[in-house]
């Protein structure tokens, strides 16, 4: 488009398209289809239709085309014989040579050819309308003019009527074509789109890839993600693909504004696919209608912020109700209603990356792709704060155009205690929307206290609270404001977990100890040297994390009678241990002070108690039953020399004693517990033997839950141990007993981070006699019980040469692989851990091509 350097300004458009044909040939046939088809697209559409418009002044049509972002010129074999045409596109090339007005010419039955170099009928008719319009002395000048025009118009990039068969469709391709000029139906997104485009193609290359069936797709994230924008980014993009379409936006919004529910939504969807007002008086009306309207149409669906199932069932409930290749995407912040719909795919917007970050946020501060040099620091703590939330970002970075170094760092330091109002109000609303109060109590507890604590072990300590942890952190990562991160740890956005922590503030902001919880160093200070704490308190940390010469009183915790979580590092508590409450559930103490637990320390609600790094000796002097303790962790406790009596603790799950270098003893009734499934006995160097219990403790023989043990080197008489070097371990089947079970370990090595039972992907069982393997991955092994190993060894023979491998994952290094075969007690001898024996010569070829299979 050549756009005149003219002093005149560009118009304010009031008309999307100006038609300029000759009645008499097109006006019945295709003019006609094309203005209703463009009406039906939503294009504002001036129609010169000469009959209705006898008799206006021409002023009125030169203002109707200079108010006209682009003009429609339908060339026939008579359109010279209309002065009204001719000088109409006078005026429509003026224009364009003027402010750009874009000409689109439609050349129905005449060859542009002809408009260049006008000849036989058509020129007779030019030069006789020139006579028509002009005096005799002016006439050829007025026919030099039009020649002039038309052969300018002649040479726009336009349509030919005569290479299209099939007239319907090529007023299809005209009017997407219009559409695209005007980029009319284009939804209005944000001005920086950083990172936006390789997102969009992504879903884009979904779509596209799709079959003839409807597709339905969500897009997933947090508050604030950039969800809507990705949307309207894709529905720019492909939304001319398709003649039927709606994108109806912040659902959420209008169904709490509307009184009349998802009617209103219905009557919004049916009114843009239909493009003509729809009216329903109810719910079942509507349904019957998508169904009835739409089932036969291609259409292309956006809804964006939906936050209620009901929503979804009653705009596109079902995939029928639309025709084949729709398309359906849907925003939202509840990957479950996802789930409940069974879309076919799931675009989860992760947070922005450092680069991505601080780009967007150096367009709205400084206005430029990178941050002022005097300000770089600066800036890269603001990205660091926001957490690659676009909304953050966005927000952040204009609230700072302009401002001060001074400025900054005032902003930077209030962010500190008192977050972002805006984002805060965007972020808030998933929050709100949870169903219940036990919900809303998980995401506190959460991001105050456990944060990068494991998913398992959090939910031990809120179910201890009696808070459904089970389905309340499920719901709350399907809300986007938790997720689980490597090795099952819970996470949560920063800024979301700035927004849970002024939540608990808002109550009282300048009186710490009527808040529910406390984490704020010196909020918890205040609160315990005081002595302010409530009994609306239920939970606290302090980590001092060294050994303070200042001590805290007991009777400081008096008032604080619904405390259930407590988290202390290195802090020294004197006096009487019964002020503390009794309804702990969770102990997290590192540096325990004293020798042994108090009596007076009311201990028997809780769930987990963890003194790591302790002082202790006993573990008590007068034992207590803990009936619902069900994880005791006292690793690097280095003066602990017995472990307690675990008669006492019926349902301990994990016991963890790793380096406690003079631990010398473990009590006898540790056979006892049913439902161990972890010890933990690493480096406690001291410790020789364990009792024999331990070795019959039913919970690698028969359990659905994984199981970890590391124990010292004693062994059960009734047990026949093989040891391999790395990842696989070399045996015979014995020929003079019966095998009842067995148990397959490893020692490994690895970062603390990471488990073997997450990062185990198979297990191979190779039986060299019979050339057979049997493959099992961590799925299968995991679900293991009695009745699976015996069908297993049911397939070995006395004498039969077997090796099995183990096969983990990157960052899990194998030192040893053992076998123990639990054998009928005729054996009443220990038989020492055996070494690999060498292989016979003659199974090389299959060994080689088991290692071909590992790798």
């Amino acid at each position: 488009m050549s756009s005149s350097s003219s002093s005149s300004s560009k118009p304010q458009w009031i008309y999307d398209v100006f038609i300029n044909f000759r009645g008499g040939d097109t006006r019945r046939d295709f003019v006609s289809h094309l203005y209703c088809a463009l009406s039906n697209a939503g294009v504002n559409t001036f129609f010169d239709d000469e009959n209705l418009l006898k008799g206006t002044p021409l002023e009125e049509l030169t203002r109707a085309i200079e108010a006209s972002q682009i003009a429609i010129v339908v060339f026939s074999e008579t359109y010279t014989e209309s002065t009204w045409c001719l000088t109409e596109l006078e005026k429509i090339i003026d224009c364009h040579e003027s402010y750009g007005q874009i000409v689109v010419p439609i050349f129905h039955g005449i060859e542009p050819s002809i408009l260049r170099n006008p000849k036989g009928r058509f020129r007779d008719a030019l030069e006789a309308a020139a006579q028509k319009k002009y005096s005799a002395e002016h006439s050829e000048y007025g026919l030099s003019r039009w020649k002039n025009v038309l052969n300018k118009a002649a040479n726009f990039s336009g349509w030919d009527v005569k290479n299209h068969r099939n007239t319907a469709k090529l007023v299809k391709e005209i009017v997407e074509d219009i559409l695209t000029k005007l980029d009319y139906a284009l939804l209005s997104i944000t001005e920086f789109p950083v990172g936006l485009e390789s997102r969009v193609q992504e879903v884009v290359g979904i779509v596209e890839n799709q079959s003839a069936k409807v597709c339905i797709i969500g897009i997933w994230g947090m508050g604030g993600s950039g969800k809507t924008t990705m949307a309207k980014a894709i529905y720019n993009q492909i939304h001319r693909r398709f003649n039927d379409k709606s994108f109806i936006e912040n659902i959420r919004e209008v169904r709490e504004i509307d009184g009349r529910g998802n009617v209103h939504l219905q009557e919004q969807l049916l009114s843009d696919v239909l493009k003509t007002k729809v009216k329903i008086h109810s719910v079942g009306m509507g349904t019957t209608m998508i169904e009835n309207r739409l089932s036969r149409k291609k259409v292309f669906i956006v809804l964006d912020d939906v936050n209620d199932f009901g929503q979804l069932k009653d705009l596109c409930g079902n995939q029928k109700w639309f025709g084949k290749e729709s398309v359906i995407i849907i925003t939202t912040r509840d990957l479950h209603l996802l789930d409940l719909l069974k879309v076919d795919y799931v675009y989860k917007m992760e947070e922005m990356d450092k680069n991505e970050s601080l780009e967007l946020f150096s367009w709205h501060a400084f206005r430029e792709a990178k941050p002022r040099e005097d300000f770089d620091e600066l800036a890269r703590n603001v990205v660091a704060y926001c957490g690659g939330l676009p909304l953050a970002l966005e927000v952040l970075g204009s609230y700072l155009i302009e401002r001060t170094k001074k400025d900054w760092e005032s902003v930077l330091l209030k962010l500190e205690r008192i977050p972002n109002d805006k984002v805060q109000e965007k972020l808030r609303i998933s929050f709100d929307g949870l169903c219940d109060e036990m919900e809303k109590d998980i995401f506190l507890d959460v991001c105050c206290f456990f944060i990068g604590k494991d998913r398992a072990y959090v939910t031990e300590i809120l179910n201890g609270c009696g808070l459904h942890a089970d389905i309340g952190i499920t719901v709350l990562i399907e809300r986007s404001l938790l997720k689980v991160e490597k090795n099952n740890k819970l996470g949560m956005h920063q800024l979301l977990r700035d927004m849970g922590r002024e939540i608990i503030c808002e109550s009282s902001r300048k009186d710490p100890g009527k808040r529910s919880r406390l984490w704020f160093h010196e909020d918890v200070l205040d609160v315990l040297t005081k002595n302010t704490g409530t009994e609306t308190i239920e939970g606290l940390a302090l980590k001092l994390h060294f050994i303070g010469k200042d001590c805290f009183k007991a009777y400081a915790f008096e008032e604080m009678k619904r405390l259930r979580l407590l988290q202390l590092d290195h802090v020294q508590l004197t006096g009487n241990y019964g002020y503390l409450s009794k309804q702990l559930r969770w102990i997290c103490w590192q540096g325990f002070p004293s020798k042994y637990i108090p009596k007076s320390f009311y201990l028997d609600g809780a769930v987990v108690i963890d003194l790591k790094h302790s002082n202790l000796q006993l573990f008590w002097k007068e034992p207590q039953v803990l009936g619902w303790l069900k994880i005791l962790n006292l690793s690097h406790s280095k003066y602990l020399t017995v472990t307690p009596d675990f008669s006492k603790l019926p349902k301990l799950e994990k016991l963890i004693l790793k380096d406690c270098p003079r631990l010398c003893k473990v009590h006898k009734s540790i056979g006892g517990l049913r439902n161990l499934l972890l010890i933990n006995l690493k480096d406690c160097k001291s410790l020789e033997n364990l009792p024999k219990g331990v070795y019959k403790l039913k919970s690698g023989l028969a359990t659905s839950d994984s199981c970890d043990a590391f124990l010292p080197g004693d062994n059960d008489p009734f047990w026949l141990a093989h040891m391999g070097e790395g990842n696989s371990v070399y045996f015979t089947v014995p020929e003079d007993c019966r095998m009842k079970g067995m148990t397959l370990c490893v020692v490994y090595l690895s970062a603390p981070e990471i488990t073997a039972t997450e990062y185990l992907i198979s297990v191979l069982m190779v039986n060299y006699t019979r050339y057979t393997i049997q493959v099992f991955k961590r799925e299968t092994v995991f679900s293991f019980n009695d009745v699976d190993w015996q069908g297993i060894i049911s397939h070995w023979s006395p004498g039969d040469k077997v090796e099995i491998f183990v096969n983990f994952g990157n960052g899990l290094e194998v030192k040893k692989t053992a076998i123990y075969l639990m054998c009928d007690e005729s054996i009443d001898k220990e038989h020492n851990p055996s070494p690999e024996p060498k292989k016979e010569p003659k199974k090389n070829v299959f060994e080689r091509f088991i290692k071909k299979i590992l790798i």
